[in-house]
């Protein structure tokens, strides 16, 4: 890992930015950093998801017309969003931050230790901040996103990919019934994620120019369900609640789950499918280059016309 760092990543103290909420604390930070770490000397044998939502991220930058050389790869884990940004050619130089310094490590480009809450970036000297599966780990999304356009140029592009919230709907469920059954009560073993509508509005909230949220589902199977619960650890995906309880989940619980998950959602050759919702994040850092939406009255073309049909006051009724 290269250790210096370009000028514009200067020391920054920990304080919340200007303009952004004071969050309720849903997350545990500490217990993010610690998963990641832990998961960190593995990573290569989980990274399948991350490096499936990485390579579709890069994708979508083949119908953009721009180049971009100053880059922040945000919630970077092993680096391989950066890696896929620089193969398309339109990205020049990419800066690796994560809150995790084993996962830090991992990049072979200049990287640095950074929470994805208080970004050390002076503002208005990227081109494009990137990130795929670290924000829905973020307790205040609202002030991170705000911080990233701050960081941005002018008419700089924000590319990001975080899980949303139907994601293990199938494990979420026989969990809380195994947990019910067994010992009487539910506790949080999953962690909330935000929805489309969500997003979207957080994206206009943070003031994004052009911002597009759309989602897709990426569906994984397996032979069990613990099989699943072994595959989020060594992604460092395990839960960080601040309700969590501080002990181990009981071995009873954890088979009582797995045999409702096989009963209830195995496929005809015994596999269990596994969704995980991909929330895509798109949207620019305001230029008065950018196109701006007509005002009311300023159509140049009328809409009968481009779907050809015929015109109708709003008192005609159809037929008359």
């Amino acid at each position: 890992m290269q250790s210096i760092l370009p000028a514009y990543f200067p020391t920054m103290t920990a304080t919340t930015p200007p303009g952004a909420s004071h969050p309720a604390l849903i997350f545990d930070r500490d217990a993010v950093r610690a998963h990641r770490d832990r998961a960190a000397p593995r990573y290569d044998d989980y990274a399948f998801l991350k490096r499936e939502v990485a390579q579709r991220l890069a994708e979508r930058l083949e119908g953009i017309n721009r180049t971009f050389n100053r880059v922040l790869d945000l919630g970077a884990h092993d680096g391989s969003l950066g890696e896929a940004l620089l193969a398309t050619g339109k990205v020049g130089w990419v800066a690796a931050a994560d809150p995790s310094g084993g996962m830090a490590r991992r990049n072979t480009g200049p990287a640095l230790v950074a929470d994805e809450e208080v970004l050390p970036v002076k503002p208005g000297s990227l081109d494009m901040v990137a990130s795929a599966l670290s924000l829905h780990w973020v307790n205040d999304l609202p002030g991170a996103l705000l911080q990233i356009k701050q960081a941005l140029r002018p008419d700089g592009l924000f590319l990001a990919a975080m899980l949303g919230g139907e994601t293990l709907s199938e494990l979420r469920a026989c969990l809380a019934e195994a947990e019910s059954a067994v010992e009487g009560g539910i506790s949080p073993r999953i962690s909330p994620m935000a929805d489309l509508r969500d997003a979207g509005a957080l994206m206009q909230r943070a003031g994004f120019a052009l911002p597009v949220v759309d989602s897709d589902v990426i569906t994984v199977t397996y032979g069990d369900a613990l099989s699943l619960m072994r595959d989020l650890k060594g992604m460092g995906e395990s839960g960080a609640d601040r309700a969590r309880l501080n002990r181990f989940t009981r071995r009873r619980t954890l088979l009582e789950a797995a045999r409702l998950y096989q009963e209830r959602y195995a496929g005809p050759d015994g596999r269990i499918p596994a969704t995980f919702q991909v929330l895509h994040l798109t949207g620019w850092s305001p230029a008065a280059t950018q196109q701006q939406p007509l005002r009311p009255g300023q159509a140049k073309t009328r809409l009968a016309d481009a779907l050809g049909a015929v015109e109708k006051s709003a008192g005609e009724k159809a037929g008359r």
